[in-house]
């Protein structure tokens, strides 16, 4: 085992109470057993992640490139949001929930490719004062940490102690690309090291961003073991639902019973998965009217409807990205049932047209025209439903401000810096996993619309996959007609 010792940087004199006599520190190093460190078979992933690696090195021939895992975000003083592992870095490496904190994947370039070597801070020995005195990262605080010869195994990557990482820096040619956003300090050594080499009193960070848009490009189309890792995440969420209507009648009795929602399905997406793949948006009555009602603080009320969008995230960091609109007594109102089929409606038709060769935007159209068609059809825009999708009038997206699809994965909303030639104005491919999402928002103060209108807020959310002749909803086993709903909530 490496001595990692390091200084913990946020210790304090007002906390720090470890002892440091010699008497202690000779007793605290001896009379550990010996523990087993077996060479695991490499994961699932492992092929997936190395051919990914391939193509990133085909499209940066000759350069060295750099992809930090990123370390943990401060919360409030000392303590710390949960470390989640840059998802570029994740994807390149198979290293998801259990990936250590600050690691870096360098991808060095050799006369056939690249070779690749993944750092990180491997487990310290005990006969060093890390593993007990030093809370950011030693063992008795955070845990322990795997051998380098473990990790090799696991991902199939050749790794290297953190320390070494140091002679990749020493070694920064002007060529070097970076993932900018994944780590503050190691983007700032970077660009120093870029200055020197290059001569010059300014580097530009293009290739940088040409770096993160052709690894945002490399999730468009999925593999098979993403696509399974989808599958398993739409249906842990599947069971956060149920358990969401499980407890509806707790949910209901509490002030705030939104807060229990999120709770109810939290719970199912640690149990289940890493976490949630986003915040849980559990808006009930009015607030369902708010996209991102992510406070949820209100009380859950008989009569109303609450709006669902939530996600579980596995340890591999894919994530589900579903809604549901359920009426809390378990009936939906004349008024609620129209809006809700209407959406439905809407995400049916969109659904209809996924197939290979349409473009991304064209899904998005299609789910329009029926918005439009039903807010005309009940009086609430100031011209024909024709005339309403003519791009300088919109009227009807006074109700539905938002778009209809987002690319998911790794990210909830996936390949973000994808070119716009390739995401919204792209072609769809079979491997493609995307949402489809239209919805009706009548805010309570909308005096467009007749009374009986608002407050109601309805999304209808699912997780489709592109394939060879068509589509695939995986979500579909998610109750989404009105009467479904409603048998579900029954039952």
């Amino acid at each position: 085992m490496a001595d990692n010792t390091t200084d913990a940087p946020r210790a304090t004199s007002n906390r720090s109470t470890t002892p440091v006599s010699t008497s202690f520190k000779d007793f605290i190093s001896s009379g550990w057993a010996e523990r087993p460190d077996a060479t695991p078979e490499p994961r699932e992933q492992t092929p997936f992640a190395a051919a990914r690696r391939a193509r990133v090195s085909a499209l940066y021939a000759g350069k060295r490139v750099i992809v930090p895992a990123g370390s943990a975000k401060v919360r409030s003083n000392d303590t710390d949001y949960p470390f989640r592992a840059h998802s570029a870095f994740a994807h390149l490496t198979g290293w998801g929930a259990d990936a250590v904190s600050g690691s870096v994947l360098v991808l060095e370039p050799t006369a056939d490719g690249h070779d690749a070597t993944l750092y990180f801070r491997e487990a310290a020995g005990r006969d060093s004062d890390e593993f007990y005195a030093n809370s950011d990262i030693g063992e008795f605080w955070t845990g322990p940490r795997p051998s380098l010869a473990h990790v090799a195994a696991d991902l199939g990557l050749a790794t290297a102690n953190l320390d070494g990482f140091a002679a990749v820096l020493d070694a920064i040619d002007a060529d070097t690309v970076v993932v900018r956003e994944a780590d503050r300090d190691i983007t700032d050594q970077v660009d120093g090291r870029r200055l020197l080499a290059a001569d010059s009193e300014n580097v530009e960070n293009d290739a940088d961003l040409d770096l993160a848009r052709d690894l945002s490009e490399l999730r468009l189309v999925k593999d098979a073991y993403e696509i399974r890792q989808m599958r398993l995440a739409v249906d842990a969420t599947k069971k956060g639902f149920d358990d969401v209507i499980a407890d509806l009648g707790e949910i209901v009795a509490h002030e705030r019973g939104e807060r229990l929602v999120e709770g109810t399905f939290n719970r199912r997406a640690r149990a289940d998965g890493n976490t949630v793949g986003y915040d849980t948006i559990a808006a009930s009555g009015p607030h369902a009217c708010v996209l991102h009602w992510t406070r949820n603080d209100g009380p859950v009320v008989p009569g109303d409807v609450i709006l669902l969008d939530a996600g579980i995230e596995l340890e591999s960091y894919y994530t589900a990205d579903i809604t549901r609109t359920l009426p809390v007594n378990g009936t939906f109102t004349e008024v609620q049932r129209r809006v809700y089929e209407a959406v439905r409606e809407a995400a049916d038709a969109a659904f209809a047209i996924v197939r290979p060769g349409i473009r991304f935007r064209d899904i998005h159209a299609e789910a329009m025209k029926v918005i439009a068609a039903k807010t005309a059809e009940w009086g609430l825009l100031p011209v024909t439903a024709e005339e309403s999708l003519e791009p300088e009038a919109q009227y009807h997206r006074r109700y539905m401000v938002h778009g209809t699809s987002h690319h998911l994965g790794i990210d909830v909303h996936d390949c973000a810096q994808a070119r716009r030639d390739l995401y919204l104005d792209g072609v769809i491919e079979a491997g493609m996993v995307f949402t489809i999402e239209p919805g009706l928002y009548f805010q309570p103060d909308d005096l467009t619309v007749p009374e009986e209108y608002r407050g109601i807020g309805v999304r209808i959310e699912d997780d489709i996959l592109v394939t060879d002749s068509g589509a695939e909803n995986l979500s579909i086993g998610i109750p989404r007609t009105a009467d479904d709903v409603e048998a579900w909530l029954q039952g």
